[in-house]
C-alpha cells in the first residue's frame, strides 16, 4: 500500500506551470496534420462521435480546452514516441 505523498515546493511549482500551460490544438489543424476520421478524433478526446461531428458542424460548435489539450498531447505522442524514455513511455501508456 502506497502512502500519501505531500505537496513540496517542487509539486506546488510544477503544479502551477500544468495548470497554467496552453498546450492545445485546433481540431481542423490536427484533423488536416493525421489521416484519421471523426470516429478516431473521438477516441482520442473521450468524447462522442457525435459531439467531434458538431465540431465539423454548421454551425460549428467549438471544442472545450481539454478536447483540444488532448488532440495536441496526441499529436505529441505521435511526434515523439521513440524519443521517449521506455520507463516513461511504460508510465504514460503501458499496455
Amino acid at each position: 500500500m502506497t502512502s500519501n505523498r505531500r505537496l513540496g515546493a517542487r509539486e506546488l511549482a510544477l503544479l502551477t506551470l500544468y495548470s497554467n500551460c496552453r498546450l492545445s490544438m485546433d481540431v481542423f489543424e490536427f484533423y488536416r496534420k493525421w489521416n484519421v476520421t471523426q470516429r478516431q478524433i473521438a477516441i482520442i478526446c473521450g468524447c462522442s462521435p457525435a459531439t467531434v461531428g458538431r465540431w465539423f458542424g454548421s454551425p460549428r460548435q467549438v471544442p472545450e480546452f481539454i478536447y483540444t489539450r488532448r488532440l495536441a498531447e496526441m499529436d505529441l505522442i505521435w511526434e515523439l514516441w521513440e524519443q521517449i524514455p521506455a520507463e516513461i513511455r511504460e508510465r504514460l501508456c503501458s499496455e
